[in-house]
């Protein structure tokens, strides 16, 4: 399909060819252009074009991969049509180049491939041809036959094709025409044709106008005057050694290089002789890049040459003598590549971030290119160690970089890969393109506390309120999958309710107790803490926290014997006869704290008659300081106060009464005996037997007249004398354990009866009350 408008010169005239059989894939695409085509201006609809659907181009990702980073065509996804990016000169894109292609493909990336196309830009009429010089001299021999002919040099124009050169007019005149010769690039020469023989005499000089025209509509022109001069005969024209020379240079000579050296011989004499060389033909281009030396017809190298701009050279070398005449020969110039050019990278797509948990993941999509030929142009591509990332070769030179499976955020959240493009050159080069990959976050990973379990500690009777500890626990994720809050796990304990004990705050996880505790009510308690995140799905994990109660002193201790509240006071009996350290009572004592708050001391605080009774602050033990004299009183008054080990100590005092009796015999507690010597107790042996002899009848009589006395008594006096009894029964719940105090090993209650009359009492000791007091805490005996 041609589009265009005639008759309006650099004007945009569209054309665009579609070859190929339809369906077939890897076909290219033709399409047509012509040069200085507005930007914006629709060449074709790419959807009918690849036969695919009218979403399908922007569901797979469709986009335009030029041979170079910029591109001259733009794809319109939505609507498919291939539109032109930007106005084109073809002669700055391909100079003398026919015709002028560029190439680029279609590439669709999911799933991928590739359609390759084309676009042929055609050449206008923009250009007028020019001459190399404004003024040619030509010297011809006046000998020179009719017919004879000489070379002119030729204009340049930049257009090609019928746009190109296709016509020489020469000035009227009565001696010459002009010839056109076409050669075998299709470019026409003039030739100048001698019609009618010269006369140096009659007319040694001629000016005439030679004009070139192109192909064009309407054609353009352009002119240059030539001089002839008409010489004397010169019959020996130079001679080239070679007609053809071929030579090869690198394309990274420097600048000054000898190129080649022609060399030509004329065999006349004198001015007619001597021979200069030139160039015949040159174009401008080629008077840029090489010198020619007039004398020694040396061409040197005057300009950096590119194997990939231009990879071969065809010059004409014109030698003239004195005597105007001239030979050619050609000179065949090939650039040979060398591996200047380092691969080139492009990107075409890239995928960033990447989550953590995505398999096989492709990262990018790009293409290597490398503009030298053959091995020099030939690349390998592959990565730097230690990334978890591989490549892929894919078609026209594209590879994927592939995720080799899932990542981990938390390991590294960030990848710098290094694209390494190698050419096979000698020396090779290489270029470094790096990547730089984002990890996105997922959650997977839960909260972890600092600690699996904790242990805290709170004193009783706190305030209500009041922070007692703090858990911690830390995710590795990031974001809101980072996020932590904290809550309570209610207990497996139904008579524990940790929602009047504790409270947490979600944010921070401090503890916090809202309610004083009683150490005596509860010592410990357990429960488990959760964090969450706040991830999809949220993941979560507990820990253990054991809360141990302190205890403060806050309990008086409490004596269990003798009772303070009983109806009628306890009197105990102590014999007259009784020795030093006689053990009159043991006061009892306990305390409901624990530790030192529940270590009791005793001291005696008050007594009736002082220094006669003494009392072990260990034990509560009251014992006799003295023997006891005829002056005592018979009753006596002790206070003893009981005091714990707490800060602040607490203290409890108890009154003891103790009447002296005579004649009772009681069995009590001696003072450690010194070891007798065994050397006196063979001696000593008869006379203890004798002693105690004596001493046994003597008592078993007094104590069967005690007995009957005794007896006697308590029958007269029991009316004036009331029972003294401790009623049976448990003690109050609320008494702790003392924890091996070494008040005693087990709890008693004891029972003292006194009757009016202290020569006939009864004393009954340690008879049990009862067998166990419960704790008010763990429900257990105290010990």
């Amino acid at each position: 399909m041609k589009i265009g408008r005639e008759h309006k010169p650099r004007q945009a005239l569209l054309m665009f060819i579609f070859l190929g059989a339809a369906g077939a894939g890897w076909e290219p695409r033709h399409y047509f252009v012509l040069e200085e085509t507005p930007s914006g201006t629709f060449l074709t609809d790419l959807v009918k074009d690849l036969g695919l659907g009218a979403a399908e181009l922007a569901a797979r990702g469709a986009q335009v991969v030029s041979e170079d980073n910029e591109s001259c065509v733009q794809l319109d996804r939505q609507t498919g049509k291939l539109i032109l990016n930007k106005k084109l000169d073809r002669e700055e894109l391909c100079g003398p180049m026919e015709p002028c292609v560029i190439h680029f493909q279609v590439l669709l990336k999911t799933p991928l491939e590739i359609f390759r196309a084309d676009l042929r830009v055609g050449d206008i009429n923009d250009h007028s041809p020019e001459f190399p010089e404004k003024e040619m001299t030509v010297k011809i021999l006046e000998s020179s036959s009719v017919g004879a002919v000489f070379l002119l040099k030729s204009a340049q124009d930049l257009d090609v094709g019928n746009n190109s050169i296709q016509n020489y007019i020469l000035s009227s005149n009565s001696h010459f025409r002009v010839s056109i010769r076409n050669k075998g690039d299709g470019r026409k020469y003039p030739e100048l044709v001698l019609d009618k023989g010269l006369d140096r005499e009659e007319q040694a000089e001629f000016r005439l106008t030679l004009t070139a025209l192109d192909g064009g509509s309407p054609p353009r022109t352009g002119t240059s005057q030539i001089r002839i001069i008409v010489l004397d005969v010169n019959d020996n024209a130079p001679e080239f050694a070679q007609a053809l020379y071929q030579v090869q240079i690198l394309e990274n000579s420097t600048m000054g290089s000898l190129v080649a050296k022609v060399s030509a011989k004329d065999l006349d004499t004198g001015t007619n002789g001597e021979v200069s060389y030139t160039f015949f033909h040159s174009s401008r281009e080629m008077s840029k890049t090489f010198a020619l030396n007039a004398l020694s017809g040396e061409i040197r190298l005057i300009k950096t040459l590119d194997f990939e701009t231009t990879s071969s050279y065809d010059i004409e070398v014109e030698a003239s003598d004195g005597g105007g005449l001239s030979g050619k020969c050609s000179v065949s110039i090939q650039v040979v590549d060398v591996n200047d050019n380092y691969p080139e990278l492009t990107i075409s797509s890239l995928t960033n971030p990447i989550p953590e948990n995505s398999p096989e993941t492709e990262v990018a999509l790009f293409r290597v290119r490398d503009r030298d030929s053959g091995e020099n142009g030939r690349t390998v591509c592959s990565v730097q160690d230690g990334v978890p990332f591989t490549l892929e070769p894919s078609i026209e030179n594209f590879y994927r970089l592939m995720a080799e499976g899932p990542l981990d955020r938390e390991s590294r959240a960030e990848y710098n890969i290094t694209i390494i493009a190698t050419d096979l050159g000698t020396p090779r080069l290489t270029t470094q393109h790096t990547i730089t990959v984002q990890v996105s976050d997922v959650n997977d990973n839960a909260p972890a506390f600092t600690q699996t379990s904790y242990t805290l500690f709170v004193q009783e009777n706190n305030s209500p309120a009041l922070h007692i500890g703090t858990i911690s626990a830390t995710d590795s994720d990031s974001g809101s999958n980072a996020h932590i809050t904290y809550s309570l796990l209610p207990t497996d304990d139904p008579q524990l309710v940790l929602a009047s004990l504790i409270s947490i705050n979600a944010n921070n996880g401090q503890l916090f107790a809202l309610r004083a505790l009683d150490y005596e009510s509860l010592q410990a308690f357990e429960f488990h803490v959760v964090a969450t995140d706040q991830g999809s799905p949220a993941l979560s994990s507990q820990a253990l926290v054991h809360i141990i109660v302190l205890d403060a002193n806050d309990n008086v201790p409490f004596v269990l014997h003798p009772l303070q509240n009983a109806s009628a006071p306890c009197t105990e009996l102590l014999p007259r006869a009784a020795e030093p350290g006689y053990l009159v009572t043991k006061v009892v004592a306990v305390d409901q704290d624990s530790g030192q708050n529940a270590w009791l001391s005793f001291q005696l605080l008050k007594a009736t008659e002082p220094g006669l009774f003494n009392v072990w602050a260990h034990n509560g033990e009251v014992r006799t300081s003295r023997l006891l004299s005829e002056r005592d009183a018979p009753k006596h008054r002790l206070v003893l106060v009981v005091k714990d080990n707490g800060n602040p100590q607490r203290s409890a005092s108890v009154t003891l009464h103790v009447l002296l009796v005579d004649g009772f015999s009681q069995p009590y507690l001696p003072l450690p005996e010194v070891a007798h010597d065994p050397v006196q107790d063979e001696d000593m042996l008869t006379l203890y037997l004798v002693i105690a002899l004596a001493s046994v009848s003597s008592l078993f009589l007094l104590s069967v007249l005690l007995f009957v006395g005794v007896r006697l008594c308590r029958r007269a006096r029991a009316a004036s004398l009331g029972g003294c009894s401790v009623p049976e029964g448990h003690f109050p719940g609320h008494l702790v354990d003392v924890s091996g105090t070494g008040t005693l090993s087990q709890s008693y209650q004891y029972e003292v009866c006194l009757t009016g009359d202290s020569q006939s009492n009864e004393f009954r000791f340690l008879k049990p009350v009862f067998s166990s007091i419960l704790d008010q805490n763990s429900g257990g005996p105290y010990k």
